[in-house]
């Protein structure tokens, strides 16, 4: 192959340089950083990284916070040829280690606030051929740590050719039902949905962005490949990791109009004194990544009726997404209706597709869904079947083609041989007004198979009694569905995207 591929995510950085020209593009903790600018940083890192023998196809796992240097990095990857495998810098050194030994990574770029975890993982893999830092790297670095603006001073180097069908992101999943997998992303699968973003819900004029989602994360990923298809100068407000009241206070200096959000995001800012910030500005937040409670949509609107909630649904295994709510025709309680190309069928656990409203497994298939697992094959065969993604998640298609989400299929509890969604459940709890968070897993029990057990965040302590919590939610849903315990806790158990941690709630019991 001679020439760059049409969907090669570097020269989709490349295009939308050329077609809006040199501009303020990136807030970031009091700097401002010109599209040009972080453009020729790129190039030049990513001559650099062919200059250290980062050969096309080679994973190199980036371990940052936000900042302007993990975008750089990326496209400095991708115009290397190389393949973005991110990691969460929360992650564990053990969990980390395994992201890097599994992806086989032949660098790992960090920052230096995270070099001794870096190099504690890396320190038994010898795959792993040079660790770099962005930042001050002078200080007590070591040997073997390359600082990243030595690479910064190489030739700016042209895009290396890849196919559209090339690996361009290694994304881990979060290992909330087991040791996290590789889901292979390809250069096309993410041009596409970053297009279909724009497609289904750019709303002419709204241009400033908050970004306080980890740029580690499918939706990050996702959001910032969006911003590169917009046909108007995208401005983005970069936060290093989200924080309400920082959230708050950039969205009234900056006159932000539209920021994505994960749930736990939309309660943390509701915990705020929303009224003392002139919000008036902004006019969408997205929601993904888990579903969103009622409640929380009606409470919003009560306090600040200006601002529309759009919600989607994706996954890494879709390149973050399948369905988004349409500028101007959204669902309340609806993910939104599958993106122009995805497909979306609702099966039973025997394949045979379900009649509109009836909950069963959402499949999907899309240009955007991955190639695999790595180095699964049969994991792999069993989440892809006769061309169709398997999602693990319940949901049900209403008469209008909406989608919407009921629960994860691995979360439903089965008491007594009837199906209980721990998101029923949980909305019912948040109803309480002395409930700030709600979570709901399965006890295995010799009687009825398994045991409805919730454990709750309160307001403020003392504020309801768990027997009390019991009965409300025996009232409001009754049968076989209520919870038999409530545990009241200090707070929900959040993985490093803002999802509820069935994991840890489990080890509670």
């Amino acid at each position: 192959m001679t020439a760059v591929a049409a969907k090669n995510l570097a020269r989709l950085n490349e295009e939308a340089f050329e077609r809006r020209g040199d501009y303020e593009s990136l807030f970031f903790e009091d700097r401002w950083h010109g599209s040009g600018e972080l453009l020729e940083r790129s190039r030049r890192l990513g001559g650099g990284l062919i200059e250290l023998g980062i050969a096309p196809g080679e994973r190199v796992v980036v371990c940052m916070a936000n900042c302007p240097e993990v975008t750089v990095a990326y496209q400095g990857l991708w115009r290397a040829g190389a393949v973005v495998t991110p990691a969460m810098f929360l992650l564990s050194t053990e969990d980390l280690r395994h992201v890097i030994a599994h992806s086989e990574a032949a660098a790992v770029i960090t920052t230096p606030e995270f070099l001794d975890k870096v190099r504690d993982a890396v320190a038994p893999l010898e795959h792993v051929r040079q660790v770099i830092s962005a930042g001050d790297v002078a200080a007590g670095a070591g040997d073997g740590v390359l600082a990243l603006g030595t690479l910064e001073e190489s030739d700016p180097a042209p895009v290396v050719p890849r196919a559209d069908d090339d690996l361009a992101v290694l994304l881990y999943t979060g290992g909330t039902t087991g040791r996290a997998k590789g889901v292979m992303i390809s250069h096309a699968s993410l041009h596409f949905t970053g297009q279909a973003v724009q497609e289904a819900a750019h709303v002419d004029g709204v241009t400033r962005a908050l970004m306080p989602l980890p740029l580690a994360h499918a939706y990050g990923i996702l959001i910032t490949i969006s911003g590169l298809h917009a046909p108007e100068r995208p401005v983005t407000v970069l936060l290093r990791w989200f924080d309400a009241g920082t959230f708050l206070a950039m969205v009234q200096e900056h006159r932000v109009q539209t920021a994505p959000l994960v749930p736990a995001m939309i309660q943390l800012l509701l915990a705020q004194p929303l009224e003392e910030f002139d919000l008036t500005s902004l006019r969408f937040l997205g929601s993904g990544a888990s579903p969103l409670a009622p409640e929380v949509v009606e409470a919003l609107r009560r306090r600040a009726p200006w601002i529309s909630i759009r919600q989607g649904y994706g996954l890494s295994e879709t390149a973050a997404l399948v369905s988004i709510n349409p500028a101007g025709r959204e669902k309340p309680g609806s993910v939104g209706v599958p993106i122009p190309g995805a497909e979306v069928r609702i099966l039973d656990d025997f394949d045979n597709e379900l009649p509109r409203g009836e909950p069963g497994e959402v499949c999907v298939r899309s240009p955007a869904v991955m190639q695999g697992y790595w180095r699964a094959p049969q994991t792999t065969a069993d989440t892809i079947r006769d061309g169709w993604l398997h999602t693990g998640d319940i949901g049900y298609l209403d008469d209008e083609g909406y989608l919407f989400i009921v629960d994860r299929k691995k979360d439903v509890i089965i008491r007594g041989g009837f199906n209980v969604y721990p998101r029923d459940v949980e909305d019912a709890l948040l109803e309480h007004p002395a409930v700030d968070g709600a979570g709901v897993v399965g006890r295995p029990d010799d009687r009825r198979g398994e045991e409805v057990v919730a454990f709750v965040s309160l307001t403020a302590p003392g504020a309801i009694s768990e027997e009390e919590l019991i009965e409300w939610a025996r009232r409001r849903i009754g049968g076989y569905k209520y919870p038999r315990e409530v545990h009241i806790i200090d707070a929900m158990p959040l993985t490093a995207v803002g999802k509820l941690d069935r994991k840890a709630l489990r080890r509670l019991l």
